[in-house]
């Protein structure tokens, strides 16, 4: 039998952790540990039974709760927070009362204790920025306990996953369809893992996180079979743990690199998180492999700081980005089409390795044909052709001397082919940034101070060599 310890059972319905415990109840002899072990094993229910009565008070009694809007510091996500807070209490109400296998109970920080009733906040959905895209995102809590002696990591996540996202998904579906404006929707479910040892059971928690594209997430709710499910899955961002993870529906194993298939696997990896002043909602950390040893100077994350800067924290960012809203606002509206500046992703402030940057999201005009380039040459080119040019008259308009760095995003679009678009990321220092437009330094010297990505992936760029 599957190990899977739901936590409202009654005594007709005896539990797997019950049956482990009679299993181990010996008449004849009783020994000191034995007794411990079952100390520790009624611990253990009791726990579990206060867990499963807080869980369920919360979601009765916070049905039609949701983030107030007055509480939202960024202007984009307070302003897509007040317009569709009917939707949200309507999606909050419905899930609460959706049937899931086991309980589940929405929540706005998934890690905190559910016992801990004080400080449960079920608001568990809410607008945020991730990636440089506004999401929808759902968080809260399953009540399963899997055993992970029985279950792989992948079974796991399947399971939570099929039993919880999809239906969830199926209902904010419905309300993406009537053109609710946002770039996708995301997912952060925790769950326990029970790890059985020869004197207690250990239980820790995994957290499961998943995030859509709109379009695929309209697309996953209208998918007739688990094969194209999967498919929409590949091209998504999984983390278990925020690790990118390869989930494999109904499978013990992840998916495997061969498997997954080069592109796919370029599509799951995370691009740069954009906080953009708020909470960073899903765990994704940044990619910085080391340079290869023949390079003759490349940038850390901590050569973006400079030197002597101190750590910064979300207040310094939420002041910022109140102080100098207006000045962005003007930006984006008068100049955003000279730049090229997307509108869904305005020019915010953030945190990168504790240091202050501006990050800014263009759409490169210029086509690319993926099979006829290499990712180093669409980035120099995106550099070279696109970024270089402008930034003399962009950086005049912005709040520059805020940050240590500047943060540009650009998108490019790879024609006809099936991975549509692709992410480059210039994060450069402001010191070189000002040397680069006072002509004081070369472009190649900018990009030897800064960092280069593709896709969330750091690459190595020599302007002229893959030219």
């Amino acid at each position: 039998m599957r190990e899977e310890t739901g936590i409202n059972r009654t005594a007709a319905n005896e539990s797997p952790m019950a049956s482990f415990q009679s299993r181990h109840r010996h008449p004849v002899r009783t020994s000191q540990g034995a007794i411990n072990m079952t100390r520790r094993n009624r611990i253990f229910r009791l726990v579990h039974a206060v867990t499963a009565t807080v869980i369920l008070l919360v979601a009765a009694s916070a049905s039609f709760a949701q983030v107030s809007p007055i509480e939202i510091s960024n202007p984009k996500l307070r302003s897509a927070e007040q317009e569709y807070l009917p939707q949200l209490q309507y999606l909050q109400h419905t899930i609460g009362e959706t049937q899931f296998p086991l309980p589940f109970v929405l929540t706005r920080y998934v890690g905190v204790d559910p016992a801990r009733q004080a400080s449960l906040d079920p608001r568990g959905i809410e607008f945020v920025y991730f990636q440089n895209r506004m999401l929808l995102k759902t968080s809260g809590f399953y009540t399963a306990a899997f055993n992970s002696d029985q279950l792989s990591q992948n079974q796991r996540a399947s399971r939570t996953f099929q039993e919880v996202i999809a239906p969830i998904l199926g209902l904010v579906g419905n309300q993406l369809s009537l053109d609710m404006k946002c770039d996708g929707v995301g997912f952060e479910i925790a769950y326990h893992v029970r790890a059985p040892r020869n004197s207690s059971d250990f239980e820790g928690r995994e957290i499961l996180a998943v995030v859509f594209d709109r379009a695929d997430a309209v697309a996953f709710v209208k998918a007739s079979g688990n094969e194209q499910r999967q498919a929409i899955l590949n091209r998504s961002n999984v983390y278990v743990d925020a690790k990118p993870f390869k989930l494999a529906l109904g499978q013990k194993d992840p998916l495997s690199d061969e498997t997954f298939g080069p592109a796919e696997v370029a599509s799951n990896v995370p691009s740069p998180a954009s906080t953009a002043g708020m909470r960073e909602p899903i765990a994704s950390p940044r990619f910085t492999p080391a340079p290869p040893p023949n390079t003759s100077h490349a940038a850390t994350p901590d050569d973006l700081n400079g030197t002597g800067s101190l750590p910064h924290s979300p207040a310094d960012v939420d002041r910022l980005q109140s102080q100098y809203q207006a000045q962005l606002d003007v930006l984006q509206k008068e100049n955003g089409a000279q730049f090229h500046l997307v509108d869904y992703a305005p020019p915010s402030f953030a945190l990168y390795h504790k240091q202050l940057v501006l990050q800014l999201t263009f759409r490169n005009p210029a086509a690319f044909e993926k099979s006829g380039s290499s990712i180093y040459k669409r980035a120099a080119r995106s550099f070279d052709l696109f970024l270089a040019p402008q930034l003399k008259a962009l950086v005049a308009k912005l709040p520059a001397d805020q940050v240590q760095s500047l943060d540009f995003s650009i998108l490019n679009n790879l024609g006809n082919e099936k991975d549509g678009s692709e992410a480059v990321e210039f994060i450069c220092p402001l010191k070189a940034i000002q040397s680069f437009v006072e002509d004081g330094i070369t472009s190649q010297e900018l990009i030897d101070q800064s960092l280069v990505l593709v896709n969330g992936v750091r690459i190595n760029l020599h302007l002229e060599i893959v030219e």
